[in-house]
């Protein structure tokens, strides 16, 4: 069939053709934005799911959202080994700056700019050289303490108290959480406590791996009365369908039912996944319906792609320790499995790999369900390892 006119979208944060599923959480999110803008008192949001699950689609999604409401709303994503206070800075500086355009002059927009400059100070000294181009002088005793946890709620409330006077909010929309260290974390968790306690309209909705539960009640133990955790799984077989069905219903091209079932069982519902199918079922079809046999032979096509791309990427940041025990929870087979039982198939004894466990939790490859207990945050990785490494290597 045409290629040019494929509706599918694979690719990592790319909007899919039809959204399905996600009403819930985008009413919650909804719900939550149009709270806080009347300063009424509601938790914000920390959406948490395994990769593939589409959590950055939602993030963006609810930005566009926050944006019709109102709001000055930025969208920052969370990279290994880079500080939050770096990735703050520029986006507050654009909705200050921003707030700064309004007409009539307003003292503490002009306070919040001053703190952000306090804020920046200690930044450049403690973290790494940063500019924000402020011809301002620095908001004395504020924000300049250099602990994160203390200035972040100063930055928070001054910004805050700014959005307020401009009879505005702010949202500050945060992906790949998991990556924070405990510290910035707290701070972050600490700074929204402030704001909720003086009811000021700026919210926080941010995304993350399973582990980011947990990583916030480590931090903080009142982190469950700020945040709500909705969890963002595969997608359930009805709205896997019509993630499939509908788009090519528009183009005048329908999937047969038993096709249908067979991606539904290989992708295991996960939108990453249902993407990555039905664009390949439909560039292998030569005409509708698309069938069973094309399916079959998409997955092959498919599978060879994202070992190419979505897997081969994560699996080349690995240590050689890294793959072993990776490739040893693949022979697990899928779900969660204790760390003893790895360790058994290791030939070792399990405090010889729990730094390799936690050296894979933190590059966001596993995570831990329960105590004890370890599952892939990829879905199908345990298979992909199984092609990658025909066996276990030895030492």
């Amino acid at each position: 069939m045409d290629a040019v006119r494929n509706p599918f979208a694979p690719g990592a944060g790319t909007p899919p053709p039809e959204l399905t599923g996600r009403d819930e959480i985008l009413e919650k999110a909804r719900v939550t934005l149009a709270r806080i803008r009347l300063r009424r008192s509601a938790k914000s949001l920390l959406l948490v799911g395994l990769r593939g699950v589409g959590k950055t689609v939602l993030l963006n999604r609810i930005w566009q959202v926050a944006e019709h409401e109102g709001y000055l709303a930025e969208l920052i994503e969370v990279p290994e080994h880079r500080n939050v206070a770096e990735l703050l800075v520029p986006s507050l500086r654009r909705i200050l700056l921003r707030l700064d355009d309004f007409k009539n002059v307003s003292d503490k927009v002009k306070r919040a700019i001053r703190t952000l400059k306090s804020f920046v100070g200690v930044v450049k000294v403690t973290y790494r050289d940063i500019e924000i181009g402020l011809d301002i002088d620095p908001e004395r005793g504020v924000a300049d303490s250099g602990d994160i946890e203390h200035d972040l709620q100063d930055l928070f409330v001054s910004v805050g108290e700014a959005a307020l006077a401009r009879d505005t909010a702010v949202a500050i929309i945060i992906d790949e959480l998991q990556y924070l260290q405990e510290k910035e974390l707290s701070a972050l968790i600490m700074a929204m406590h402030r704001v909720a306690q003086n009811q000021l309209p700026l919210v926080v909705i941010g995304a993350g791996l399973p582990q980011l539960v947990a990583m916030s009640g480590e931090s903080k133990s009142y982190a469950e009365r700020l945040f709500e955790f909705p969890e963002v799984g595969p997608l359930r077989n009805d709205d896997a369908i019509r993630a499939l069905a509908e788009p090519a219903q528009r183009e005048g091209v329908r999937f047969e039912r038993d096709a249908l079932a067979e991606i539904l069982k290989v992708t295991q519902g996960y939108p990453y996944f249902l993407q990555e199918w039905g664009y390949h079922a439909w560039n292998q079809a030569d005409a509708s319906p698309i069938t069973l046999p094309v399916i079959r032979r998409t997955t092959k096509i498919a599978t060879a792609h994202l070992d190419e791309s979505f897997f081969r990427v994560r699996f080349d940041r690995l240590t050689p320790a890294e793959k072993r025990y990776l490739r040893a929870m693949a022979e697990l087979g899928p779900g969660q499995h204790r760390s003893g039982a790895v360790a058994d198939i290791l030939g070792v004894k399990v405090n010889q790999v729990g730094p390799v466990r936690s050296a894979l939790i933190r590059k966001g490859m596993v995570y831990s369900p329960q105590h004890g207990d370890t599952a892939f945050t990829v879905p199908l990785f345990d298979q992909f390892m199984r092609r990658a490494m025909a066996e276990i290597p030895r030492h």
